[in-house]
């Protein structure tokens, strides 16, 4: 019997498009994924901000002007694409499409917009397509909106002004939860990466893995 990497690679790569709002601990949960699956990897976003610290070209982002970045955008490159604090960040077609006919599964971490569109796309392709067979749409969610305020103000990291900020986007977002396939709640972090790593199994068996 093949074990959960063997069945998972022997699959069509997936497509994982991830979403949370912030301080869910969508990022952590992601890690662990890609951790244990050496086949999955993140997909590079392109964006206009500038890099920060030590952040290499085509490693956490592709780093387009914004001229560049719209020119794109008029030509239908992206997969999706949003503007956040004046800035464009986006997902161009061919960089997932390239990565997945490589045998490589994706995990994009956008938010509730960029899911919307992706899913949205996929509806019109053909059943075939290698994007469309190995699509899965998650949503991390928290147990209550006051857990998520305990942990934004632990992590310690922004004011109160932004955290309220960050709390009525995450209502926002958690009001948008029943557009994904699934939905899971972040309590224990154990619990919820079992619960991830099973829908990903799930997924991955029932589009050919052995």
């Amino acid at each position: 019997m093949n074990s959960d990497k063997e069945n998972v690679a022997a699959s069509t790569p997936l497509m994982i498009v991830v979403s949370a709002p912030s301080g869910a601990g969508k990022t952590t949960l992601c890690n662990k994924l890609l951790a244990e699956f050496p086949d999955f990897t993140y997909s590079v976003s392109c964006t206009t901000r500038q890099p920060r610290g030590e952040e290499a070209d085509g490693v956490a982002y592709s780093f387009l002007t914004k001229e560049q970045f719209l020119e794109l955008v008029k030509q239908g490159k992206f997969l999706e694409h949003a503007e956040v604090h004046g800035n464009y960040y986006g997902t161009l077609g061919k960089t997932v499409i390239d990565s997945m006919a490589a045998g490589k599964s994706l995990v994009l971490d956008i938010d509730v917009e960029g899911a919307s569109q992706i899913r949205n796309l996929m509806a019109d392709m053909p059943d075939d397509d290698i994007l469309k067979k190995g699509f899965l749409d998650i949503f991390i969610t928290i147990p209550s909106v006051s857990v998520l305020r305990h942990r934004l103000l632990k992590r310690g990291e922004d004011t109160v002004e932004v955290i309220e900020k960050r709390l009525k986007n995450a209502v926002a977002e958690m009001a948008r939860a029943n557009e994904f396939s699934h939905t899971l709640v972040n309590d224990q972090l154990e619990d919820a990466y079992a619960e991830l790593r099973a829908i990903v199994l799930n997924k991955a068996a029932g589009i050919g893995a052995v």
